[in-house]
């Protein structure tokens, strides 16, 4: 936890001098009302950015230990990974056969990839908190309810991407089921393709659902901060959150 803490701090300690002591914990206080003018009124540019840094860092920190810890997908059924594929369709049918514990066991192997996988994205992240500009910082401020959740998907999404996928093939590699299921998919994905079906990179199926998961977390932080002002922790968040 410790790691995934000081990668996403770094980038901001370089970026904007105290921020990093704010990383270390609290909710995600990453939404405004709807008027910057009344939000923001009496802060200037470096300040807002200051503070939406200093949410956003806070946010992802606690979205990224919630899931990147054992147990983080497994154990949530708001983000477990399901069985994909043509596994899914044929899970009762593959249980009444005896097959219940192959199934489990493949399930479990999935959502340790993903576990795996989410700590090694919060330098990523970090990235995306240091290069927001002003402008972002506007928009974010004065947008939806998932304004910030919408920034890191355009900011990091497809990097995101690249950087977990190598890991979920690393933690797939060894498990043979999910050998099992890939060359199945290698064989008849073929075939399925005629009447417009199809068998899922199991490796991109994974880290897709991974993404979702992380995003969909980021967005509760968010939505958290835009109904509790208790979660705004520091003055200058108090600050730039305040209702008009």
């Amino acid at each position: 936890m410790r790691s995934v803490v000081r990668h996403l701090c770094w980038p901001l300690l370089l970026s904007c001098g105290c921020l990093c002591v704010a990383c270390a914990g609290g909710a995600w206080p990453l939404a405004a009302p709807s008027s910057p003018a009344g939000a923001a009124a009496g802060l200037d540019d470096s300040q807002i950015v200051a503070g939406l840094r200093e949410a956003l860092a806070q946010g992802v920190t606690r979205a990224v230990n919630e899931l990147g810890r054992p147990d983080g997908f497994w154990k949530d059924p708001d983000v477990r990974i399901p069985l994909p594929d043509p596994l899914a369709g044929a899970e009762k049918t593959l249980r009444q056969f005896g097959q219940g514990n192959k199934l489990d066991n493949f399930q479990l192997a999935l959502n340790r990839a993903a576990e795996s996988a989410v700590p090694q994205v919060a330098i990523v992240l970090g990235d995306a908190v240091r290069q927001m500009s002003i402008k972002d910082a506007r928009a974010i401020l004065a947008g939806p309810p998932d304004a910030a959740t919408q920034y890191f998907r355009r900011v990091s999404g497809a990097t995101l991407r690249e950087r977990m996928l190598p890991i979920v093939q690393g933690a797939t590699a060894g498990v043979g089921v999910a050998q099992s299921y890939k060359k199945l998919a290698g064989q008849i994905g073929s075939w399925l393709q005629p009447a417009g079906k199809s068998i899922p990179d199991l490796d991109g199926y994974v880290t897709d659902q991974a993404l979702d998961a992380l995003f969909a977390k980021i967005a509760i932080e968010e939505a958290n901060i835009r109904q509790n002002p208790a979660a705004r922790g520091s003055e200058l968040l108090r600050k730039v959150f305040a209702a008009p």
